[in-house]
């Protein structure tokens, strides 16, 4: 096992291992904890009652942060065409067609957020190991593959604090809720938007429990288990 440091373990004292908090009691611990020299990421990871491996079991959707993920996110849109200038005036940082497609395949991924017209998916679909691996492929079930007249409404939800989470191949969502910078209260609205979105997205061959466990953390710092039926609850 590797060492921890002195900040980490002073953080964990701050966390009682066995119990099982409140949404809005973990987030006040989370923060509390919080000891990087940087605005550190606040993460929710659901252990989800679900086979990977099962087509009627699969769960991959979008929420929308109301404040956002607190960071800049640099967009990019494949266009071609009348697309092109919609794309721009909509304020997306990079929009082009076979020139960022090269790009691409030549190592950068200088983005966060791909965005295509349908018309472009026979070239961007030879990006796939590329952008698959980090979750930056276009697809159409998290609304990143949209036409033209649809561009300026994703690229300005993708400003807000658009994000992506789906099922991993361990049965595991994993989602950023903010920064720990961010107040309580803003921090709970973002896990609620969230804790929404998942709990609609339940696929019909979700059987049983369907959260199994719950654990949230900032990205340096331990993790808290969630009371799932406390979490779960925010959905209503």
């Amino acid at each position: 096992m590797a060492r921890r440091g002195k900040k980490y373990i002073g953080a964990e004292k701050l966390v009682e291992r066995e119990k099982k908090y409140s949404p809005r009691e973990a987030i006040g611990v989370v923060k509390s904890a919080a000891y990087a020299g940087f605005d550190e990421t606040v993460e929710l990871h659901l252990n989800m009652n679900l086979d990977p491996r099962r087509a009627d079991q699969q769960m991959r959707g979008v929420a929308l942060l109301p404040h956002g993920q607190g960071k800049k996110v640099t967009i990019l849109v494949f266009a071609q065409g009348g697309a092109v200038k919609v794309a721009e005036e909509a304020g997306a940082d990079y929009v082009g067609g076979d020139d960022l497609v090269k790009k691409i395949e030549g190592g950068w991924v200088e983005f966060d957020v791909a965005i295509a017209t349908p018309d472009m998916m026979s070239k961007v679909g030879k990006l796939g190991r590329v952008l698959g691996r980090r979750g930056l492929m276009p697809n159409p079930k998290s609304g990143t593959i949209v036409p033209a007249e649809k561009l300026p409404q994703v690229i300005e939800d993708a400003r807000k604090g658009r994000v992506e989470y789906r099922l991993d191949r361990t049965a595991v969502v994993h989602v950023p809720l903010g920064k720990v910078s961010f107040d309580e209260d803003k921090i709970l609205d973002n896990m609620t938007a969230i804790m929404m979105a998942i709990v609609k997205a339940r696929p019909s061959g979700a059987k049983g429990q369907y959260i199994k466990s719950a654990v949230l953390c900032a990205s340096m710092g331990p993790g808290l288990k969630l009371d799932v039926t406390s979490a779960s609850a925010l959905s209503a």
